[in-house]
Order: C-alpha cells, then structure tokens, then sequence
C-alpha cells in the first residue's frame, strides 16, 4: 500500500513537472512571439523619428524578453534540459530566449537611447556646420550594441539543429536569420557612427577632391570626371573651392602608376589623364590615382577622393528643394537652359541640354561646376529635409553613385567593407558577383543614348562546377539623324573613327573570384576576346558599335566557378535607374 501511495505521489509529481514545463514553454513562445510583433512598431518609430515612441516600444519589447528569458531559466526547466531527448531541445530554447534579451536589453534599449540623443536636423548640413558632438558619444553604445549582436549571434549559430523538434528548430532558424541580418546593419552603423566624426571635421578639417562623373561619356564607375573640385569640411561645414576640370590638369608624363593586372586591361592611360582614372571599376585605384595626380600639380595632399554622378545630384536635389543659378557667369553661359535645376531637369541639362546648348567645352565645364556648387550650396544652407537627405545619399550609395575613398590607412579598412568603397574584390564583393562595366571608345558624349540591360541566362553545372552566362544587351536610341541633329561634341563628329551618331563601347565583364572566362558570343556568334584577370577575378573584354536604332547582344560565358551562392551582378551605373538595367535572373534551359 505504501508503495502505491509512493508511486501515485510520483506520478503526481512528474504530471505535475510536466505541466510546470508546459506552462514555462507557452510562456516562452508567447513572450517571444510578443517581442518579435513589437518590432515592425521599433522600425515604424525610428523611420519617423519619433524618439519617445520608440523608448516606448523598446521599452515594451525588453519586457516580453525580459519574461521569456525569466521562464527559460526556471530551475526546473534548466534542470530537464539534462534530459537525454528533451534536453537539448529545451536548452536551444533557453539559448533562443537569452539571446533575445540580451539583444533587447544590450542592443535594443542603449541604442534607442542614442537615437534619443541626436537631433538629427543638427547633423544636417547648415551654415554653421554640424553639431557633432552627441554623433560622438553615441558612437560606443552603438559599438556595444553591435558587439552583442555579433555575440548573440554566434551563440546561437554554434547549436546544431540536427534533432531538434521543429517546434524548436524553425524558430532558432528563424531567429539566427534575423540576427544575422541585424548584425550587418549595426555593423555598418557602429562603423559609420565611428568614422563620420573625424572624417566630417570634427577634430581638424577635412578636405577631399570631388570628382563629378559625366555619365554622359562612360567609364567604369560611372562617366568622365570632366569637373573637379575640393571639398573643405570643416566640423560639418561643407564649402566647395578650387574648382577646375580634368582637361585642365593636362597629361601626366611618366604616368601615376597602377598594378600590372590593371594595367594590362586598361591600359597606362588610368594614371595618364585624369579623364582616365576610372577606366577601372575599382575605385581605391581610381581614388589614389586621382589623389596622386592632384598632388602632382598642385602641391597638396588631400584626404580622400568623394566621387558622385548627376543623378547622384538630382537624389539630393529631392532633399534640398529646387536651386536658382545665382552666379551670374553660370547663368549668362545657361542663359537657354532651365534657371532652377530640379531633381526632374537636372539629369537632363548637364547631360544633355548643356551640349546642345553651349557650344564651348569649357564653358561646359564652368556650367557643370556651377550647378554642382550651387547644389552644395542648397545642401549647406540648413533647409535640408534630414530624413529626405538620408534617404537620397543611401539611394546614392545602394546605386554605387556616390562613392569615397579614405588616405587614412585605417579608414580605409572599414569604407571598404561597404558599397561606398567601390571595391571589385574582398568583403563588399558576393561570393558569386559578377561586374559588367562599360567604357566610351566613341570619345564624345553620347552614352546619353545608350539603354543598356544585363541578365544571367544561363547558370549550369558541369564536372562539379558552375557554368553561368552573362548577357549584356545594348541599344542606341539616338535621332537616326544624329550626325547632323546632334553637335559635333556630343557625336564626336567621327574624330576617333567612330561615324557621327554611332556609339563605340569597350564592354568589360568580372565573373566570380577562382572563375574562368570561356567564351563570347555577339548576337549568336562567337567573336574574338580579351582574356585577364584582376584580383584573382576573370575578366573578359569585348568592343561594340552602334549606329542610331541599332541594338546587339553579347554572351560572357564563365566556367569553373566553385561558389555556390545566389549570382549577384555589378554595373557601371549610367542615366538609367540601375533597377532597369540589372534584370533577374532567366530560366534559360543548359544544354
């Protein structure tokens, strides 16, 4: 009889531990559940920059953490998670739920308190320049918040998942995606908030050559660096001076010199003309060639190169508001173009209606500055929609539009890492990137007219490696007349061999590191190429001509290729938005 009483108060006691564990799970997968719903509000809050929601909701979020984490680390639970088949499941629970506390209590909570700390609109550029100082000491809690993210990360990344229920397993994966994703953003901010400071003026001024790209006329990270100009910043007061162009600068004899790779696809040239530096993709070596050259002339040893395009400019012209051409030079050489630039004319007048318009290149030059400086001019006047402003540099970047490049050793490490940098190789660069970048062999400005798209066809696998097909698709749409309805400057008037209104392009296509560059095949025939290699990338080049109206297709096929990850593609970004360039990937059947 005892030990049938014995037995039922077991049994008792184990219902009762089972239910415990029970309730402590639903606690767990509600609270979680609860968090993970408060983050669209946390993100819905910063973007409006509503500070006080946002302390609000983070608030909030740690407090289901907060539970959850409470629940995971109940004696009992912890106690079970010895068990030989509940226990690692329980355990990856009780890692999830830290984790999740952790991120919301070290992350969450100190970061929403910086973003409490800064007011935005005094880092937004005005004529006193910027209130640096709260950037500053935000900068190490968003370092902290970071490193626990990364350490949360790691964590949860190191439990195998092999085993576990998938009541367990989806959530763990779900969570580790998400860590992963926030891990790379705050990165990228703790970074940003670290360098933006110094590089800004905020212990000594700062100047940076700025080279505008015309990509009217192509190069491979975007066009013609026809005008230049210093930017001198100054504890975040920016102010344009010594402004000139490329042709200016004359020939540099002997050349800037490059590594060999670059030098045998493209050429001495890259370090001989400024209007060359970025014949290469790679920015670093158009940056410091640039810098040296600068240096050459001038004396001066500047601090970085800040390069941007056109429709770089009419992103930021969506913050600032249309500008007036006030310099009364600028305006008597623009006298038939628009007086108020706006982000809807602007790519059109310096690209296209500045050529038709005034006859004399370097009058060209003197309005491309002039636009440019007053654009600055508007950025700098305080007036400028903080989160509009954020919104358009962003885009800018995302589109590799604007681009930066640091002398600073150690600053250049950490710009590399991102888009900004405009790197071919290392940590910015996909597994399976492939860049197809186009360089002007018209020697005009033409490339206006050229629409341009680049797609994988084709992705195969062959002896245990990838396969993949590049097609590059490139159309002239300028007038069938252009040879007389366009000026002699804009076709090239047949100066460098090309007919009047055809344009001449050297294609130049990346495949991924390790890959090899097999074949080319121009609308169905194989057609003779240029076989290199550049950071351990192959790299093929080909050369087209278009009369007006004419289009033509050519097919980089890449073999050898060991990545197995998603194909990503770079471009030379041109007038078009690089949406419409990059099309996604086709069904192409491998033969």
């Amino acid at each position: 009889m005892i030990t049938g009483i014995w037995s039922t108060v077991v049994a008792i006691i184990i219902l009762g531990c089972v239910a415990w564990l029970g309730a402590r799970a639903v606690t767990i997968q509600s609270e979680l559940k609860a968090a993970i719903a408060l983050l669209p509000d946390l993100k819905t809050n910063i973007a409006a920059n509503d500070a006080g929601a946002a302390a609000g909701t983070v608030e909030a979020l740690a407090l289901h953490t907060g539970a959850a984490r409470d629940a995971a680390n109940d004696p009992l639970w912890k106690a079970a998670s010895v068990l030989p088949f509940l226990g690692p499941n329980m355990q990856a629970a009780n890692e999830v739920a830290t984790s999740a506390d952790d991120v919301a209590r070290l992350g969450a909570v100190p970061l929403v308190r910086a973003f409490e700390s800064l007011n935005w609109k005094a880092l937004t550029p005005n004529p006193a320049g910027m209130d640096l100082t709260p950037l500053q000491s935000a900068a190490p809690k968003v370092q902290a918040a970071a490193y626990t993210v990364r350490e949360s990360a790691q964590r949860l990344n190191s439990i195998d998942i092999d085993g576990l229920l998938p009541q367990i397993s989806a959530p763990l994966i779900e969570a580790r995606d998400k860590l992963s994703s926030l891990q790379g953003e705050l990165d990228s901010a703790a970074d940003a908030a670290r360098l933006a400071p110094e590089m800004l003026g905020a212990e000594a001024p700062r100047r940076y050559l700025l080279l505008m790209q015309n990509n009217a006329e192509a190069r491979a990270s975007g066009g013609i660096p026809g005008a230049l100009a210093v930017l001198n910043i100054d504890k975040g007061k920016l102010k344009l001076e010594a402004q000139t162009s490329a042709t200016a600068l004359g020939a540099f004899i002997p050349p800037v010199a490059i590594d060999s790779e670059q030098q045998a696809i493209y050429s001495a040239r890259v370090g001989k003309f400024m209007q060359d530096v970025n014949l290469t993709p790679d920015f670093p070596t158009t940056a410091s060639t640039a810098q040296a050259m600068w240096e050459k002339r001038t004396g001066e040893r500047l601090d970085g190169v800040l390069s941007l395009d056109p429709i770089a400019l009419s992103f930021i012209l969506e913050a600032t508001g249309p500008v007036q051409m006030t310099d009364p030079l600028v305006k008597e050489i623009g006298s038939s173009l628009p007086a108020q630039l706006t982000p809807e004319n602007v790519v059109g007048t310096l690209l296209s209606d500045s050529y038709a318009k005034i006859d004399k290149p370097d009058l060209q030059d003197v309005y491309f500055a002039g636009a440019a400086k007053e654009i600055f001019g508007a950025l700098s006047s305080g007036k400028t929609d903080p989160k509009k402003l954020m919104d358009s540099v962003s885009r800018g970047v995302q589109e590799r539009r604007i681009l930066l490049w640091s002398a600073s050793t150690d600053e250049q490490a950490t710009i590399g890492k991102y888009t900004l940098g405009g790197l071919i190789s290392g940590g910015a660069t996909s597994p399976a990137q492939f860049g197809v970048y186009f360089n002007d062999g018209t020697g005009a400005k033409m490339d206006y007219w050229m629409k341009r798209t680049v797609q994988v066809v084709k992705d195969c696998t062959r002896d245990g490696y990838r396969e993949m097909t590049v097609r590059v698709t490139n159309t002239n749409t300028a007038p069938t007349d252009a040879a007389r309805s366009l000026p002699p400057y804009v076709t090239g008037d047949g100066a460098f061999g090309v007919p009047a209104g055809s344009v001449q392009t050297n294609l130049v296509a990346y495949g991924p590191a390790q890959s090899n560059i097999d074949t080319v095949v121009k609308d169905g025939t194989k057609i003779p190429f240029a076989a290199q290699r550049h950071a351990q990338r192959a790299v093929g080049t080909a050369t087209i001509q278009l009369a007006p109206g004419q289009s033509t297709s050519v097919e980089f096929t890449f073999g050898h290729i060991v990545q197995h990850a998603e194909p990503q593609i770079d471009v030379t970004p041109t007038t078009q938005p690089v949406k419409d360039v990059i099309k996604a990937p086709s069904d192409s059947a491998c033969e």
